[in-house]
């Protein structure tokens, strides 16, 4: 790296410029130094990132097309209708015995009744 001209002449009015001592200690009393930040700054900092990560994805919400947004609802229609078989699933192996046999006898019973009328 080339040196200045300033720093050629032996002109004894000019400043000549010095290296900083510790630019770091310079930057803490700034208040530069990320590690020098007081625990509430850094919460209320992590709270506005996590707004604006949020803002972004409800805007990337709002953009997404007519054919997503069905597919999505689609989607949702499916796994509750899954989630409703299962709980009908834990529902049956829950019960007695003896109230599955009543209800298949109460259905025999209103297809012969169904039949007879025919």
């Amino acid at each position: 790296m080339a040196e200045p001209d300033y720093i050629k002449d032996d002109n004894p009015e000019l400043i000549r410029p010095q290296k900083l001592i510790n630019p770091l200690l310079m930057n803490q009393k700034r208040g530069l130094a990320p590690q020098n930040k007081p625990e509430l700054q850094k919460v209320m900092e992590k709270r506005k990132q996590d707004q604006v990560i949020k803002l972004k994805e409800e805007e990337a919400q709002k953009k997404k097309s007519d054919l997503e947004i069905e597919l999505l609802k689609w989607q949702q229609k499916l796994e509750q209708l899954e989630l409703e078989k299962q709980k009908l699933q834990d529902g049956a192996r829950k019960c007695p015995e003896f109230v599955k046999v009543k209800g298949n006898l109460g259905r025999t019973s209103q297809e012969v009744t169904h039949i007879q009328k025919s």
